[in-house]
């Protein structure tokens, strides 16, 4: 029973593993073809289960994707709903002051019209020549007066204007010219206009450009000190000095590089623009005087000073505004300490020239030559008493910054008064200062310079004090009065005469009538915590501070981002706060 059982059993499992014999289903092809078709509908089921595996985690992907989208775009809601209440409590507060609301919308009009005349009879030309109605090409035709007004038709929110001008930048601008350029007013009207207009706007024709113009102004470093000659053509590369320098580099024209370089190797990444510029400031710090004072010629072989005038007004100015300014630019950081310390020991010489006048004490800066001083002041230092103003609260003690400050108030009465005491009320190139009748207008033309609104712009939103508005207020309505015609606005010969001139500078649309907008404007457009003006008046945007730039590096480049949206308002742009 037991051996019948087990026969069983083997021929039962036999007749099992037959079915995994090929040789039988060779000889029986329907069950072949009944075995593949199993085989395929296995497979499909489980491929299809794979594909639906696949399918859900792609579905639960992309719905995470959307997610975060949604999320991020919630944030953006959020962050324009508070710069929109910020906005709105601005023109809140433009609109509780009537006067201020006014003052600003007559600014913008001279803008307009300024900007309308060059228009229609310069368009394209450096500058405008309003009483015959043409243009001239002051600058080599690079566009000088489009390019220099640029930031402000942005800042005013003209917005059709600007997109014009942006135009005109990426179709006609053209740098490739056989032309001697000054390589100080290039970089402070074309590279600055240009950066600012890229950081206002985010577009970058406007950074390409810039690198444009800055890679032809480069070779002017070439010199065996690193102190740039003043004149490079724009074609050929080749540098020099003018002659009636007799060889040597303007103090100003070789220190005030600073910002607009450094600003471009912070947003291309490369080095080499900061790398020039700071060389400059490097070698002069050596030998740099106790007093911090530098005559006006520097010799570009050696780098040392020759014996010149020192002076506040032309030919030195913006070599002290721009220690300063760059330390700020920096984000007041050890990096650019340097700057700062410079710029102290300067302030300290700066008193050393500062007298009274008789009978009405106005504060007055003098000229110095050797040991003697003159008692000169040109409207062009009028710049300094905004520096003082911006650079005072800099100072570790604070009866230093209190020092400044009041020195940089007292000086601003005196600029103001350069206009007040002409007919015209507009004032004139350079004054004199005389024992018993305080001061006299020297060279008396007037060709609608902007430092002394610059320095009321600063000194208003440093101190809050509206006086400074008032004031700059006074000297818009003279320009209106002797400096508008009908085709724009021009200069005058003489400030006691009121003969005017036939040149609209295009530093009027850049600068003057832009710190006259900002004077009356909330301190939330273009706020100095977050902006630099050049010399120019041209906005550059302050970013991290990136002293692996010197290696090549352009982290705070790729995060640097636009932080104005074109938006149409009646007093302009705001930032985000």
């Amino acid at each position: 029973m037991a051996r019948s059982k087990a026969v069983v059993s083997s021929s039962g499992h036999h007749g099992i593993w037959k079915y995994f014999n090929p040789a039988y289903y060779l000889r029986r092809p329907r069950r072949l073809a009944l075995l593949f078709f199993l085989f395929l509908s296995v497979s499909m089921v489980l491929w299809d289960r794979h594909s639906l595996s696949r399918d859900y985690q792609l579905e639960v992907s992309k719905l995470n994707e959307e997610v975060l989208r949604l999320q991020l775009l919630l944030e953006d809601v959020k962050s324009v709903v508070s710069e929109d209440v910020s906005v709105n409590s601005s023109l809140k507060d433009v609109q509780e002051d009537p006067v201020d609301a006014q003052r600003l919308q007559r600014v913008k009009e001279a803008m307009l019209h300024a900007w309308s005349s060059y228009e229609k009879y310069a368009w394209g030309q450096d500058e405008l020549q309003p009483q015959t109605k043409d243009g001239v090409d002051s600058f080599g035709g690079l566009g000088a007066t489009m390019i220099d007004a640029l930031d402000t038709l942005y800042i005013m929110g003209l917005d059709e204007q600007f997109q014009k001008a942006r135009e005109w930048v990426a179709t006609s601008l053209n740098f490739d010219k056989d032309y001697d350029a000054s390589m100080f007013e290039t970089t402070i009207r074309v590279v600055g206009g240009l950066l600012s207009s890229y950081d206002l706007s985010g577009d970058k024709i406007f950074l390409d450009k810039a690198k444009d113009i800055a890679d032809r102004l480069l070779p002017a470093w070439d010199t065996p000190s690193g102190i740039p000659y003043n004149i490079i053509n724009l074609r050929h590369g080749n540098a020099h000095n003018p002659t009636w320098a007799g060889g040597d580099s303007i103090l100003a024209d070789s220190g005030t590089e600073q910002l607009e370089f450094i600003a471009l190797s912070q947003r291309t990444g490369d080095p080499k623009y900061q790398q020039k510029v700071e060389k400059v400031i490097s070698v002069l710090s050596k030998n740099f005087p106790d007093d911090g004072l530098l005559p006006i010629y520097i010799s570009p072989e050696t780098a040392n000073p020759s014996h010149s005038t020192i002076t506040f007004g032309a030919m030195g100015d913006s070599f002290y505004e721009y220690l300063l300014k760059v330390w700020v630019f920096g984000s007041k950081t050890l990096s650019v300490k340097h700057y700062r310390d410079m710029w102290e020991k300067s302030m300290s010489g700066l008193v050393s020239l500062v007298k009274k006048s008789t009978p009405s004490s106005f504060t007055y800066i003098c000229e110095k030559s050797g040991s003697s001083l003159s008692d000169k002041m040109d409207e062009l230092a009028c710049f300094a008493p905004g520096m003082l103003a911006l650079g005072a609260s800099g100072y570790d003690d604070p009866a230093e910054a209190k020092k400044f400050l009041t020195l940089a108030e007292e000086l601003a009465w005196t600029c103001y008064n350069f206009y007040e005491s002409t007919p015209t009320k507009l004032a004139g190139e350079n004054y004199f200062f005389n024992s018993g009748s305080d001061m006299s207008v020297g060279t008396s033309w007037n060709i609608l310079r902007p430092e002394t609104v610059e320095s009321l712009f600063y000194l208003w939103r440093l101190t809050g004090n509206k006086t400074y508005q008032d004031w700059g207020w006074n000297i818009f309505e003279a320009f209106e009065k002797n400096s508008r015609i009908e085709s724009g606005y021009v200069g005058l010969k003489d400030v006691n005469t009121g003969v005017k001139d036939n040149k609209m500078q295009s530093f009027f649309l850049a600068e003057t009538l832009k710190y006259l907008y900002l004077l009356f404007s909330p301190t939330t457009v273009i706020p100095l915590d977050e902006w630099v003006f050049n010399t120019e008046a041209h906005p550059l945007k302050i970013v991290p501070w990136n002293d692996q730039v010197n290696l090549g590096q352009s982290t705070a480049v790729q995060q640097h981002k636009p932080t104005i949206r074109l938006r149409q308002r009646r007093i302009g742009r705001m930032t985000n706060k």
